[in-house]
């Protein structure tokens, strides 16, 4: 059984008025696709509009089968209190715990934990959690021995509650995001942090996508809550029993990516960008979420035409970004910061018919991968990140031995760095002089990095993740020594 807050499908009503089912947003329905299409699953996930509720209510509030884009599923949607919603979601989840796990927080300034913070924490995440573990408990209601597969920062306190009621269930939770060092979580109350800990470490595993933040992990295990930590073996003592904390990276699937890549709509913007490129291309795909550094990276683009202007409208950055989040002030305020500097870099050195930074404020993916075919320097430049895999996406189908420039704080950095120019996402001047690098590059470097980059990519794909983690689950229920 797979738990996340968002779910495979989402429904609403199409032109002729009845329910639909389309496919549910976000990389992590991506990423759990492939699991699904790996071993049959149960997904219980939140319903996210009344559209949903109503589906799940034609089905009693139970599971039932869903096809979604030619993939077939069995989902349970679990409709919580809106307002507990509301404090789960945009209050604690996102933006509290987002920002302490990617570091964003102006200490200085924010946060302040009032009683309004303590409340949703109380009403909103709790309670969501509970409905989550409560519909999980019905679905496993006489199954022997199930194996439940939680997933990412909306569910710590949810396997607290499944373990109560069913010690013999295995609990494995995947965090998509990373683990940050643990002063980080002092700015939570301290029984805040402990409950949030407490519901993590009721797991029989807890993964994450880098040896990193794995360390990380364990790291606060000792410090915030005393406990006894194997840092070679890789496990905590709590409760009792011993826990697992793990990496598993997630790769792509370089098969089905590469297909979407001869999609004619992609053939169709490559013919676009052929007729417009410059001499060089630059590009970033991202959404535009502070994590991403977009601000430092236009800066250094801005500073690299600067003091290279052998490079004026010899040069163009184009910049896919999806607007994300903006019912949340500081990333609204984010985005307009984006534009605004984008106005800045491109009077600053424009000319009548030469635009530096070309920025797309849309989703669109046969347009972004037109651009990954024909880039010759990939930008991501991000501050933390989980994983990232358009580190992955970009070096799989680019036709032109593009250089990625890889913030040494991104999961990916663990496999790619090797073969990526790695950057310090905060060194301004590090990301102009890479740009500089990538673009002057003699072309048997860029075609040694990029066919490295390429075969690491290529090397594992979902099946693989799948079963490394199927692999550890096995080993410990029949309690094998641990491996890393």
């Amino acid at each position: 059984m797979l738990v996340s807050n968002r779910g495979p499908a989402t429904f609403a009503r199409n032109d002729g008025g009845e329910l639909a089912a389309t496919r549910g947003g976000g990389g992590l329905v991506t990423a759990l696709t492939g699991l699904v299409n790996h071993r049959d699953a149960l997904w219980v996930a939140s319903a996210m509009t009344p559209e949903d509720v109503e589906a799940t209510d034609r089905h009693g509030g139970r599971s039932f089968p869903v096809t979604v884009d030619g993939t077939e599923y069995r989902i349970r949607l679990v409709a919580s209190d809106p307002d507990a919603y509301e404090l789960f979601y945009n209050v604690v989840a996102n933006p509290l715990l987002w920002f302490i796990q990617h570091y964003l927080w102006d200490l200085s300034n924010a946060p302040d934990i009032r009683r309004d913070e303590v409340n949703a924490y109380e009403n909103g995440y709790r309670v969501v959690n509970q409905d989550l573990a409560a519909a999980v408990l019905e679905e496993i209601a006489g199954d022997a021995n199930p194996v439940v597969m939680l997933h990412d920062y909306h569910l710590y306190t949810a396997p607290r509650a499944i373990r109560k009621d069913r010690p013999d269930a295995f609990l494995h939770h995947f965090v998509h995001i990373p683990w940050t060092q643990p002063d980080s979580w002092r700015v939570l109350p301290r029984d805040i942090r402990e409950d949030l800990f407490e519901g993590i470490l009721s797991n029989d595993i807890v993964a994450f996508h880098t040896r990193a933040y794995q360390h990380n992990f364990l790291l606060c295990c000792r410090d915030l809550l005393d406990l006894r930590v194997d840092y070679e073996a890789g496990i905590v003592h709590f409760d009792g029993r011993e826990v697992w904390v793990r990496a598993y990276p997630l790769p792509i699937s370089a098969e089905s990516f590469t297909r979407t890549a001869q999609r004619p709509a992609v053939h169709e913007y490559e013919r676009e960008i052929l007729r417009r490129r410059r001499e060089h291309l630059i590009l970033r795909v991202d959404r535009a979420d502070l994590s991403k550094n977009v601000l430092r990276g236009f800066t250094a683009f801005d500073l690299f035409l600067e003091q290279h202007p052998e490079f004026r409208e010899q040069v163009t950055f184009i910049a896919h970004m999806v607007p994300s989040r903006q019912d949340v002030p500081e990333y609204a305020e984010y985005l307009e910061r984006i534009e605004a500097l984008v106005a800045v870099v491109n009077h600053r050195h424009g000319t009548t018919d030469w635009m530096p930074i070309d920025l797309k404020l849309r989703e669109n993916l046969e347009e972004a991968i037109a651009c990954y075919k024909h880039y010759d320097l990939l930008v991501v430049n991000a501050m933390f990140d989980g994983m990232n895999l358009v580190a992955k996406e970009g070096p799989l189908v680019n036709e032109r031995h593009g250089v990625s420039l890889l913030s040494e704080n991104t999961g990916a950095h663990e496999e790619l760095g090797e073969f990526a120019l790695s950057v310090n996402p905060f060194d301004v001047q590090d990301q102009a002089d890479a740009i500089h690098r990538a673009l002057t590059m003699s072309a048997e470097e860029r075609s040694w990095r990029a066919e490295g980059l390429k075969k690491i990519v290529m090397a594992r794909d979902p099946g693989d993740w799948v079963d490394d983690q199927l692999r550890d689950i096995e080993a410990k229920r029949g309690g094998l020594v641990p491996s890393r």
